[in-house]
Formats: C-alpha cells, structure tokens, sequence
C-alpha cells in the first residue's frame, strides 16, 4: 500500500509551505526517518523525513508553495 507524503502542517498559523528542494529523485529507495526534502515555512525552513521505506514518487516541484495537506510525493 503507498503511503502519500503530503504538506506538514509545523505551527498553528501554517496554512502554507515552500517545497525548496528535494533531497532524493523520482525513483529512489528510501529509508525511514531519512531526510527527503526542505520546506520553508514564513518562519523557518525545516528537513522532512520519510515516515516510511520504499520507492519514491516525487509530484510536487521545487520552487513551488503548496497549501497544507497537498499531496507532494508518494511512497510504494
């Protein structure tokens, strides 16, 4: 079962994030709790790690902001 790597909500007034960069490619193996992407918040930018391992699907684009809950990446 894939499990969808979606927008952190960080803080209470976070309606929004920044996806800065992906730190793994389309395809890739990961492991849980490795470090898969940088997303900046109007505060602060913060390492996500993977909650689970497997192949990474990557959907969402560097650069782009996203609304909390948006679904970024999924994990087979």
């Amino acid at each position: 079962m894939a499990t969808a790597i979606n927008i952190p909500q960080l803080g209470m007034s976070m309606e929004r994030g920044t996806l800065v960069e992906w730190f793994v490619a389309d395809g890739d193996t990961v492991n849980e709790g490795q470090v898969i992407y940088l997303l900046e918040t109007d505060k602060v930018e913060n390492e996500i790690e993977s909650p689970v391992s497997g192949v990474i699907h990557l959907s969402g684009v560097e650069g782009e902001e996203y609304d909390v809950g948006t679904k970024i990446a999924e994990i087979d």
